[in-house]
């Protein structure tokens, strides 16, 4: 009898293989710091990329190098990928800079305010849907509640009006409709051509950092040619799925597409509030999680798919390995398609392409260097890519998996962890260790909760993955058996929002955190500490005997405590330590003037060190919570809101958090009403009352506070209209005789109402974040010696106007903007002790002449008066 030859699966190296991810690490930085480079550096780039590549292949040249694979194999490699991107990514970002639109948009932003009823420049259009339409509703300064829909595009041809200049085009934009006009833009579909006319706005004014123009279209659009087919299936395929989920309580009905196709479009704010306060915000769009579940029911698990042990629905269908690598790559591109080109679906669809291509041709398919691949591919042919925290977060937490997750369980399970609860946790720890520098960064917070929460979830997301897309195909052929198939899919989607809902609700369940560099180093180095502390917690079984190193216990339990007590002073930063440490607040302040972005928050003094009068609460709950709590204010007496618009009112929230505020006053204008039936439902559910301010009320708090109110006038309605001119003006008298005027957001018809009323100042907030619109004989007759602007760095109003600071300097006035310094705090209560201290934040601290990461803790400047 002859031999015969048994075929034996390849041997799979049980190490993980890194020889891919300097490269893609390589080709990544060189990507992000190349992208906001401005054209005219072509040429650079091209030497710099020929050298690399020079330098590469001298390296590559030396003998024996190839089979030695050292370092000098692994940088030339490097070398070759960043020189890739260097090419690449000037090719790829070269239609946001040429052209007709680029070069309106550039116009637009260092063109000084157009005056109302001044014409704006206007375009037609004709231009290819690049994204699904997003609706929001609009926060902004002076939109509060105004329902906006934005959507990407591509701009193939541009007219310009009504001159006619016209030209073929490439650029990306971003398209934003306002009001009850969108409602005609919001059945569209990628791919569809449509022509349009529109304002041409800077791309920077808050919405889409890839565009090169924002262009607000007035009017419906008019059709040019329907979407591709495949999008149109795609379409019918979300619309179905949504349609078959109407019977679902609000919750899943909102969650279960989200989930499945990535549609938020009915997920209810405050679902998502809670799912971001509980790190389960992955949840509320569709992930590359879900494409590993389907392939997952086709494929069976990855490290088994190309073996003979493979299981899923290929083996039991007979389907040999090259037509599952089919099948499976043409359910990874209708995934891509049906629920859109997301940066996580985007790394989950390369990887999984490079899995196909390994199952295809019967190699080994090793996840790290299939991840490492695919992220070197999206950034050579997407370079935008680099800058998404989306993309960035869904790299960090595959990399986590499979990196850390295994080594993390096993440790479990030799510590008698049950099997499959050692690799849940560890997953999900794994997870979150790497992404929390990033989400830190995003969210200003860590969640205390964010494992058991993402642990319970992990149970009903597969069910309601698998059901849901169970509904999106029967829908089209079967809507009754697809309607039924809804009900049990909204069963764990229920439980997912169950879950993020009871979590956000737990007491302590989030920790606030510093942002920027400082809050990054700081939550890695946690993360690290707690790592490191771990095993103290969860010793072996060998280690609880009377074999155990004691000494060695006691020395990790004692160092474990002392960076436990650093990491809680540095995250509480009680006030007196804080004030040591960075300066801040100087002693003997009066006035801090917060910086909060683009919007007003300032606070008064009142005597006692804990206390503080707060006006205007800026846009940013979180930035509002940071302000006072490094101030150290714990009690607020009054809380006065100016007006309603939301860069005044919208960090109510922080305010309130964690304080004992007396009473929220507000203007007697409910405008816009939106904004001020939220600071009612605020106020309401914190159980403080709501008071309306009017001229000549006078307050004081204590013996070393006082204010009249000076605006607004009940019978000035008329002739000075609208939110602004309804602010609440106050004047500000401190015991010594040091006079305040803080003028909200008053436009000229209602400063000039002023005139003859305030006299002489020591100090003046300048109305409406120093724009200029402003009433220079009322300014005149104030003299201040200091004038301070709240507003945000690069806001897209120009704020302040520079006529405005120039005309504040020649009147004598030291001029300071939170912009520019950070937090303000006025000092002495006299006019004779009037002093001044700043505050540089993290974003400010290049503009403001001081360097280093996190928060400043340089001592404040005092500019000289």
């Amino acid at each position: 009898m002859s031999a015969t030859t048994v075929p034996l699966p390849r041997a799979r190296s049980t190490g993980a293989d890194f020889r891919l991810l300097l490269p893609a690490v390589s080709a990544w930085l060189v990507t992000a710091v190349l992208l906001p480079i401005e054209p005219g550096s072509e040429v650079l780039l091209l030497s710099l990329a020929g050298g690399a590549v020079l330098v590469a292949v001298l390296l590559l040249a030396r003998p024996g190098l190839l089979r030695r694979r050292g370092a000098a194999a692994a940088l030339a490699a490097a070398l070759l990928t960043g020189a890739a991107a260097a090419i690449a990514t000037p090719l790829h970002t070269a239609d946001l800079h040429r052209g007709l639109l680029p070069e309106l948009a550039r116009a637009a932003e260092h063109a000084p305010p157009r005056s109302p009823g001044t014409p704006a420049q206007e375009v037609a259009v004709e231009l290819t849907v690049a994204g699904d339409p997003r609706v929001h509703t609009s926060r902004g300064a002076t939109t509060g509640g105004q329902t906006l829909l934005t959507v990407k595009a591509v701009v193939d041809r541009a007219t310009l009006l009504p001159d006619g200049r016209a030209g073929r085009t490439h650029t990306p934009v971003t398209v934003m409709v306002r009001g009850a006009e969108s409602e005609s833009w919001q059945r569209l579909l990628p791919s569809e051509r449509l022509a349009v006319e529109a304002e041409v706005r800077p791309a920077g004014e808050g919405y889409d950092t890839e565009s090169a123009a924002l262009l607000l279209v007035h009017g419906p659009p008019r059709q040019l040619a329907p979407p591709s087919l495949p999008q149109r299936i795609a379409g019918r395929l979300r619309e179905g799925l949504r349609t078959a989920s109407d019977g679902l309580p609000p919750d899943a009905r909102g969650l279960l597409p989200g989930l499945v196709v990535g549609d938020t479009s009915r997920l209810p704010d405050d679902l998502v509030d809670a799912f971001r306060a509980t790190d389960l915000v992955h949840l509320v769009a569709v992930s590359g999680a879900n494409l590993a579940i389907v392939l997952g029911v086709l494929l069976g698990s990855p490290g088994q798919a190309g073996t003979p042990e493979r299981r899923g629905l290929a083996p039991l269908l007979g389907l040999s390995l090259r037509t599952s690598a089919l099948l499976g790559t043409g359910l990874t591109l209708a995934f891509v398609t049906v629920c859109r080109p997301e940066p996580s679906v985007l790394r989950a669809a390369g990887t999984g392409l490079i899995g196909m291509l390994a199952l295809a041709t019967g190699r080994p398919r090793q996840a790290v260097p299939a991840l490492a691949g695919a992220v070197l591919v999206l950034v050579l042919l997407d370079p935008f890519l680099a800058r998404s925290f989306g993309f960035l977060l869904s790299v960090l937490a595959t990399a986590g998996l499979l990196v850390l997750g295994p080594h993390w369980a096993e440790s479990l399970r030799a510590r008698r962890w049950p099997h499959h609860l050692a690799g849940a946790l560890a997953a999900t720890a794994a997870a979150q260790a790497l992404c929390a520098p990033v989400t830190v960064v995003l969210s200003g917070h860590i969640s205390l909760v964010a494992v058991p929460c993402n642990l319970l979830a992990e149970l009903a997301v597969a069910p309601a993955t698998l059901l849901g897309f169970g509904v999106l195909v029967l829908q089209p052929f079967f809507p009754s058996l697809a309607r039924l198939l809804a009900e049990p899919a909204g069963v764990p989607a229920g439980w997912l929002a169950f879950v993020g809902r009871r979590g956000a609700e737990l007491p302590g369940g989030q920790l606030s955190w510093p942002g920027g560099w400082f809050g990054v180093v700081t939550v890695a180095l946690a993360t690290l500490a707690a790592c490191w502390a771990a095993p103290l917690l969860l010793p072996r079984r060998a280690e609880t005997g009377r074999h155990a190193r004691p000494r060695r216990r006691w020395v990790r339990a004692l160092v474990t405590g002392v960076l436990l007590v650093v990491l809680l002073a540095v995250l509480l930063r009680p006030p007196q330590l804080a004030r040591i440490a960075t300066g801040w607040p100087p002693p003997g302040w009066r006035l801090a003037m917060c910086d909060v972005g683009q919007g007003d928050m300032l606070a008064l003094a009142t005597g006692a060190p804990d206390s503080a009068v707060v006006i205007d609460s800026g846009p940013d709950p979180e930035a509002a919570d940071r302000c006072l709590r490094e101030l150290g204010i714990t009690v607020v007496p009054l809380l006065l809101l100016t007006h309603f618009h939301a860069d005044h009112v919208e960090g109510v929230p922080g305010v309130l958090r964690g304080r004992r505020v007396g009473a929220v006053e507000g203007t007697a204008l409910d405008d816009p009403p939106g904004e001020a039936a939220r600071v009612t439902a605020w106020a309401t559910g914190a159980g403080v009352p709501l008071v309306r301010a009017g001229r000549g009320e006078r307050r004081s708090v204590g013996a070393e506070l006082s204010w009249d109110v000076v605006w607004p006038d009940p019978g000035a309605a008329v002739e000075a209209p609208g939110a602004n001119n309804a602010s609440v003006a106050l004047l500000v008298t401190l015991r010594g005789g040091l006079r305040m005027a803080l003028l909200g957001d008053l436009e000229p018809p209602a400063q000039s109402g002023l005139l003859g009323r305030l006299g002489r100042v020591d100090v003046l907030k300048v109305a409406h974040h120093g724009s200029a619109h402003q009433d220079w004989d009322l300014a005149g007759a104030l003299r201040p010696r200091l004038a301070l602007i709240s507003c945000g760095e690069g806001n897209a109003y120009g704020h302040p106007s520079p006529r405005t600071v120039d005309r504040l300097r020649a009147l004598g006035a030291t001029v300071l903007r939170t912009d520019r310094v950070g937090d303000i705090a006025v000092t002495g209560d006299s006019p004779s002790t009037l002093a001044v201290a700043v505050h540089p934040q993290p974003d400010h601290g290049a503009r403001a002449g001081h360097s280093g990461s996190g928060r400043s803790t340089r001592k404040p400047r005092a500019p000289p008066l």
